[in-house]
């Protein structure tokens, strides 16, 4: 019994460091934000002034846009082409598909940065060079298997039955995929575009390498930003970008139940 109560508090012990290790220098880097001293010297005096300075860094809000754009427009194509892919490899049989599925693995598992590589060189081979397209392009290249990968474990899951049945009552292919099949997966399509957004708005070193002068995302932007001098502005759209990722995920955790009951 003593036993069991020593590992039941070394369990929980565990799990509080483990949540103040990842969590500890989001709520630090936040309350910095709001400090006055640009130095992070202590006592702390309360300021709003870093948020005000952010709005008047022109450079910083364009990366900002950028990123966002661009993270929107990924996560769009990508949740699109990799659900259709997700379901054509789950309906059909054709030569090359366990070839085809074995080649979702190796754009999540080889370093990005010999991903970012290959890319600069191949846009330079073809006529697109760096930019806010091939930064694009890139985006959506490295987040369709995540997309895949999650829509079709999801479809798993499905009871193909269910669409034999649609397609008895008298539904064709497109009511069976939209009123049957679509609604079924639905968690899995929204999983996979939120992997597609986070693995599109926080990359870096893709966008490092594509990006140019002035069309530069918020990563590389913070990252340049940082060899100048560390300023407390980025400190304020870090936090901002937090607060709003948090608020879609309560929300969307909020309406879809990832088990399937919406």
């Amino acid at each position: 019994m003593a036993t069991t109560r020593i590992l039941e508090w070394c369990g929980r012990f565990y799990i509080v460091l483990l949540l103040g290790f990842l969590y500890l220098p989001i709520i630090i880097m936040a309350a910095m934000s709001f400090n006055a001293s640009p130095f992070y010297q202590l006592p702390f005096e309360w300021t709003t002034d870093w948020y005000a300075s952010l709005w008047q860094n022109d450079q910083l809000i364009a990366a900002t846009w950028n990123s966002i754009e661009i993270a929107v427009i990924t996560t769009l194509i990508s949740t699109v082409l990799g659900s259709m892919a997700s379901l054509a490899l789950y309906r059909y049989e054709f030569r090359g598909k366990k070839f085809l599925q074995a080649l979702l693995f190796p754009p999540i598992a080889i370093p990005w940065l010999i991903t970012g590589t290959a890319m600069l060189i191949f846009f330079f081979g073809v006529g697109i060079g760096r930019g806010l397209i091939a930064i694009l392009l890139g985006h959506v290249a490295l987040a369709l298997p995540y997309v895949i990968v999650v829509v079709s474990a999801r479809l798993q899951t499905f009871a193909p039955e269910l669409e034999e049945a649609a397609r008895s009552l008298g539904a064709n292919q497109w009511q069976v995929t939209m009123r049957v099949t679509l609604p079924w997966i639905m968690p899995g399509v929204i999983a996979g575009g939120l992997f597609a957004f986070a693995v599109s708005f926080d990359q870096f070193v893709v966008s490092y390498f594509l990006s140019t002068p002035g069309q530069t995302t918020l990563p590389v932007e913070i990252y340049a930003a940082i060899r100048k001098g560390f300023t407390p502005e980025i400190n304020a759209v870090s936090t901002i970008i937090i607060v709003v990722s948090m608020a879609l995920m309560l929300l969307t955790a909020r309406f879809f139940k990832f088990g399937g009951e919406k």
